[in-house]
């Protein structure tokens, strides 16, 4: 039995941040953190606008549903990118087309591949990842 792809929850991941985008039909309104994304801040909302605007110009119609998204962990920005990852692939999973696929990979591949960076941990007795403690010869 086949699971409706509009029933599932889609998620993203950047560093260390996660949204989950939950899927409903609709007018193509963006809620995030139960805000509406038009009371985000204009670069914030236009990231996570990106992945419908490129749909509407590849599909040549209008996205018809509504996008849920609730964050958790990381920064804004990160929280914001992982939204984005979240929103690229489900339109790829509800559209199910190779051309928006292309299209995604061509203006951002992070769009819909997540970029797996993590900061490097602390090693021991050091200050830093990578700086490493001064040796005094005299």
């Amino acid at each position: 039995m086949k699971s409706d792809p509009i029933s599932k929850i889609y998620s993203g991941k950047r560093k260390t941040a996660i949204a989950k985008l939950r899927v409903s039909k609709g007018a193509g309104l963006i809620t995030f953190n139960s805000l509406s994304a038009s009371e985000l801040n204009l670069l914030h909302k236009l990231a996570l606008l990106e992945p419908v605007r490129i749909y509407e110009q590849e599909m040549s119609q209008p996205v018809e549903y509504n996008f849920s998204i609730k964050t958790s962990g990381g920064g804004k920005e990160a929280q914001i990118q992982a939204a984005r990852l979240a929103i690229a692939n489900s339109l790829l999973a509800l559209s199910g087309s190779d051309t928006l696929r292309k299209a995604y990979v061509k203006y951002d591949r992070n769009m819909i591949v997540a970029d797996s960076r993590r900061k490097e941990s602390r090693k021991p007795g050091d200050s830093k990842a990578r700086a490493k403690r001064q040796k005094s010869y005299r």
